[in-house]
């Protein structure tokens, strides 16, 4: 197994060579040289604070337990970034989960007593600017942002910083949606598959034969009529951004995207859930129901990736990452089973369809007066470092990795903000770089740290497949989940709009319930496919077409607007 600790130490010292160590008569940088500026303006990003600062925040509680006798607010992680920084984090409140976490913030929103800082969602976003209880952050973030932070930005040439935008100022640091994130691939139980002979599945028609003999043909070889075809999600999809089991893939592959705002093929604005594609691929689903190629209980379980960890699934949807979990946990049951993805279904033209998940969906903000809003950049900066293997302080970074490996706790559990930052084309850079690696066109001490580690893992998990299941997740997310999408020619769609409305606040949630079961009911047979017709009535009536009226204006603003600094 490759030393993780000696990996760590030579990209590190090398990014600390490449200004000192390249050539030794290079002239020395003149006061307003570009090198002068370039350490001036990191200075700013990583500079430490003569005198201790204090920051209040709102803090998202991890899942992860700390049993070291650390606190969420005094543990290795938050005392490394008050050694960087002399930042001292306090925490106003905590919130464990997502939904707690984003009622706290409406409730500090709502009665006007903000944190110094905190991640808002885009609603809280907008309320927050209108109500001008949020400090702006253009001169700030430009100033302070480090070339790591502002680099990633633009890998979204622009959209991630525009939509924390208002009228040219910047209210907000958002995260970044990578965008090999937004697919859902089909993942297939290989072994089942090569026991029966079975081609590799790209249309509707190949996945019902596959799921057919799934059922039917006893792939696991117990001599037992226990296995399913394709397990499910109980919601159906999951909409933007996708997630183990959910049905997305067959929806797009008809060109229809519920839940997501579309334009039709006349340009109109409509909702993709009450659209003719819609009604089409639900007919599709409820009769392969019927003839029990869906997993008949997947509408039942408390956790719907049960019948994959346990063995009875042989095939689901999900993104490139499924691997991590809950292949992870299948694979360590059933050390046999061997897991491949595949582009599909593909639509009547043989391409891949998808629906991409926005650009942005969270916002770092800073109190309106708050003194050091500087102070807020600064810790986005020394965690994103410190999150994407850039950290020079080699000791401390390596004293954070034993503390994980002997907890199993990330460090970024504990940063005190939930917004993570990559390159939106991060997955499929580290994936084509690797394989410049592993076929010797380039050599692999020229990988960022991100890449060589990934390198790393996938040579161990080829020397002794399964060995180390930690390095088999990513080994085997990126040796078959990236290289699919890498390789695929993907059509991507993308919602014309995010977001509230006047109408969704008091609406929305009886619209999704309404939704929500009428799907659900047609799939499983207990409503006939015509229930979709009157489902389309009443969800206009009940509000949906106010909805839509203000969805089609809000975007024609938008458009309008983007015409006029063209």
């Amino acid at each position: 197994m490759v030393n993780r600790a000696v990996r760590y130490v030579l990209p590190a010292v090398a990014l600390l060579c490449l200004g000192a160590c390249r050539e030794g008569n290079a002239p020395a940088a003149g006061p307003g040289s570009a090198d002068t500026r370039a350490t001036k303006a990191e200075s700013a990003a990583y500079g430490r604070y003569e005198e201790p600062v204090v920051m209040r925040i709102g803090f998202k509680v991890p899942d992860s337990r700390l049993n070291t006798g650390d606190s969420n607010d005094n543990n290795p992680i938050s005392r490394y970034l008050e050694s960087l920084t002399n930042i001292k984090v306090i925490h106003s409140w905590e919130a464990k989960g997502e939904e707690p976490f984003t009622q706290k913030a409406q409730l500090a929103i709502d009665s006007n007593d903000l944190p110094d800082a905190m991640v808002v969602d885009r609603d809280q976003l907008k309320k927050l600017i209108d109500s001008e209880m949020i400090a702006d952050l253009t001169g700030t973030y430009k100033e302070y942002g480090s070339e790591l932070i502002k680099d990633m930005y633009d890998s979204t040439q622009g959209e991630a910083l525009e939509d924390a935008t208002r009228n040219g100022r910047l209210y907000g640091l958002p995260n970044v949606a990578i965008h090999a994130d937004s697919p859902s691939l089909l993942w297939v139980r290989q072994d089942w598959l090569d026991r029966l002979e079975l081609a590799a599945p790209r249309s509707f028609e190949d996945i019902e034969a596959i799921a057919k003999a799934f059922i039917e043909q006893d792939p696991d070889g117990n001599g037992k009529r226990d296995t399913v075809g394709l397990s499910a999600y109980n919601n159906i999809v999951y909409g933007t951004k996708p997630h183990v089991n959910g049905l997305d893939s067959l929806f797009s592959a008809l060109h229809a995207f519920p839940t997501n705002w579309i334009r039709d093929s006349r340009g109109n604005i409509v909702y993709g859930s009450i659209t003719p594609e819609t009604k089409e691929a639900l007919g599709k689903l409820a009769g392969w129901y019927k003839r029990g190629l869906i997993d008949p209980d997947f509408a039942l379980y408390k956790e719907t990736q049960e019948p994959i960890i346990s063995g009875k699934a042989g095939m689901f949807f999900g993104p490139w990452w499924m691997p991590y979990y809950p292949l992870s946990e299948a694979v360590a049951l059933d050390t046999k089973a061997e897991w491949r993805a595949y582009a599909a279904p593909l639509d009547a033209s043989g391409k891949f369809v998808t629906h991409m998940a926005p650009v942005t969906d969270r916002y770092l903000v800073v109190r309106q007066g708050y003194e050091h809003p500087e102070a807020v950049v600064k810790l986005l900066n020394v965690f994103t470092r410190l999150e994407r293997r850039r950290d020079p302080n080699l000791e401390a970074v390596r004293s954070l990795d034993d503390f994980s490996a002997q907890t199993g706790i990330q460090p970024r559990a504990y940063y005190p903000f939930d917004l993570l930052i990559d390159y939106a084309d991060a997955i499929e850079k580290h994936y084509t770089d690797m394989q410049q690696a592993l076929n010797g066109k380039i050599d692999p001490d020229s990988l960022d740290p991100d890449t060589h580690l990934l390198y790393d893992l996938w040579l161990a998990d080829e020397e002794q497949p399964k060995k180390n299941l930690e390095g088999w997740k990513a080994a085997n997310a990126y040796k078959y989940g990236v290289s699919v999408l890498s390789a695929t020619a993907i059509e991507r769609v993308r919602s014309v709009y995010y977001g509230s409305t006047q109408h969704m606040r008091s609406h929305w949630p009886e619209l999704q319930k309404l939704e929500s079961e009428t799907f659900l009911n047609i799939i499983v047979g207990d409503s006939p496919l015509s229930e979709f017709d009157l489902f389309v009535a009443k969800w206009k009536s009940l509000g949906g077409d106010a909805i839509t009226q203000e969805v089609a204006q809000i975007v024609r603003s938008r458009d309008a607007d983007t015409q006029r600094t063209e």
